[in-house]
């Protein structure tokens, strides 16, 4: 998987020192964080998506320390809070927040700014808000309960042309699918249990 996400990387346009694997922790697919975080290869990303838990603090704490350790990038899904706390690197939006990017940018101008997209229009909304890159959904089946129909390799790529910024692909990447995904232009790979 690192490989592959390394051939993106290096393949695609403005990629800006993006990560080129991202890994987004969620509390009932990946209940140990810490430990894939723990493994993951110097430059590799995590998005702690806490979901409000009480723990949240804690757990993002202890994920910026080992993120230090192992030289990962660590972002904070839709908690500007949370990334204060946790010291991240930056924060991922969802959707439905994209609009809220331009002020958080001016109140955090070093932090890296991702966005969640699962269409033309969200990837132009996170281009324009000024995201340093969109993740793209889902590409292949996935098993999260928010995924949507697949878009597909060829629908995939076709996407990432158009969207005026860098993009992952997210949604069923897993060792199978992720060589499908070479000549997409993707910037790399965002994955949850296919890690």
């Amino acid at each position: 998987m690192w490989e592959i996400a390394l051939s993106l990387s290096l393949a695609a346009p403005g990629r800006k020192g993006l990560p080129p694997l991202l890994f987004l922790t969620d509390p009932e697919r990946t209940p140990d964080p810490e430990g894939v975080a723990a493994q993951l290869p110097a430059g590799a990303g995590v998005v702690f998506r806490a979901f409000g838990a009480a723990d949240a603090v804690d757990r993002g704490q202890r994920l910026a320390a080992i993120a230090r350790d192992r030289g990962l990038t660590l972002l904070v899904g839709a908690d500007e809070a949370l990334a204060t706390a946790c010291g991240a690197d930056g924060l991922h939006l969802p959707e439905r927040a994209i609009a809220e990017l331009p002020a958080l940018r001016a109140k955090h101008p070093g932090w890296l700014f991702t966005a969640a997209a699962h269409s033309a229009e969200a990837l132009q909304a996170a281009a324009q808000a000024g995201a340093d890159a969109a993740l793209l959904s889902a590409v292949f089946p996935s098993q999260s309960p928010s995924a949507g129909p697949p878009l597909g390799q060829r629908r995939f790529a076709a996407l990432v042309r158009q969207a005026g910024l860098p993009v992952y692909a997210l949604g069923g990447v897993n060792t199978k699918t992720a060589p499908r995904l070479l000549a997409t232009g993707a910037v790399g790979l965002a994955v949850v249990s296919g890690i």
